[in-house]
């Protein structure tokens, strides 16, 4: 239905027989195109003739010495990550077995951009025909790291690096850019915020456009008299992140979940939760062990959902049909950097047989 993230390699992914992502030499080369790895005007030529070889055969062997020959020392290092990356794929098979084997051996030894892509190519196969710009954008949260603001009892969420660009050129491009340097007056930039009359722009504006994502619970007013009723956004980010987490669950674990937001953990037999970033794996550690937390940790926590397993037999026997509570906190910069695969690593699985 929509073509979106086209520079995560996707087209360029075969499939097996389970429906996990084939790497093969058109995905390869897509990652040589990267402005990281592709050639500039001041390459060397040992650089350039590399990267020649690399795009006519990019599961070809390369010695150490090779890379010696290259000038620049920032290319080698550029060289050596994505030759360990490619290598580690390779023998892995595929995307999934590579991501979920990077954490379960408790080491990870590939660059963080490298990391991010994968898991971005394999949210993109999850969501491919769902048609859910809403999904989309919230998947986005799983590889891309958020800017986090308050804006009239709204939480929202912008995509961090895609905000910074947009607001260095005030929406402008390269000329916004040269204004901005040059202290010319710029309109401030609008980021909009994704909702039902604008959704399909995201799918035209892709990758490029720094579209917020509303995080805003249910707000209850009162209207007196004890007379209460609930707001609820009608497209609400937080509902369509738990629809993204139960299908990177069920696709990575083979585990059928159901993911919900919720507004507190009311529950005096809470036994098990999983941060969905570090900061929150600190907070509910400290709110689990009831050592005091002051408000201004509290005030960033921005979400808790309830997981529950569809089968409590797919559980740990101690936990087994108890709730998994998540979190979701901002740090103290208002960024907000989600580690889906603690969602892979941390739910209490029965131990295989």
């Amino acid at each position: 239905m929509h073509d979106f993230w086209p520079d995560c390699g996707y087209r360029a992914l075969a499939q097996d027989a389970q429906g996990w992502l084939l790497p093969g030499d058109d995905y390869l080369r897509g990652l040589l195109a990267r402005p990281e790895l592709a050639p500039v005007a001041e390459s060397c030529a040992s650089e350039r003739a590399l990267h020649a070889a690399l795009l006519d055969q990019p599961q070809r062997p390369v010695p150490a010495e090779r890379l010696a020959r290259l000038k620049d020392a920032d290319a080698r290092d550029n060289y050596a990550v994505f030759l360990h990356f490619r290598d580690a794929l390779l023998a892995a098979g595929t995307l999934q077995a590579c991501y979920l084997g990077l954490f379960r051996r408790g080491s990870v030894d590939i660059a963080p951009l490298f990391v991010d892509l994968l898991a971005q190519a394999i949210l993109r196969h999850l969501l491919d025909g769902r048609g859910d710009a809403f999904e989309a954008r919230a998947a986005e949260m799983l590889f891309r790291a958020q800017r986090i603001t308050l804006q009239d009892g709204r939480v929202l969420a912008a995509d961090r690096d895609a905000l910074d660009r947009h607001q260095a050129s005030a929406g402008l491009g390269e000329m916004g850019r040269l204004l901005r340097q040059a202290q010319a007056p710029l309109r401030a930039l609008q980021a909009p915020v994704l909702a039902g009359d604008n959704a399909a722009r995201y799918w035209a504006a892709g990758e490029h456009q720094p579209f917020l994502l509303d995080l805003t619970h249910e707000i209850t007013r009162e209207l007196g008299h004890g007379i209460q009723f609930k707001l609820t956004p009608a497209h609400g980010g937080l509902q369509a992140l738990a629809r993204v987490l139960e299908l990177w669950v069920v696709h990575l674990l083979g585990v059928q979940v159901a993911v919900q937001p919720v507004p507190r953990i009311a529950d005096e037999r809470w036994r098990w939760h999983v941060g969905l970033d570090a900061e929150a794996s600190a907070l509910l550690n400290d709110l689990y062990e009831q050592r005091p937390v002051d408000d201004l940790r509290m005030g960033r926590l921005l979400s808790l959902f309830k997981l529950e397993f569809a089968d409590a037999a797919e559980m740990r026997a101690d936990v087994a049909g108890r709730p998994v509570y998540l979190g979701m906190a901002m740090n103290a910069d208002a960024v907000l950097r989600l580690k889906p695969q603690n969602l892979l690593t941390n739910l209490p699985l029965r131990p295989p047989s």
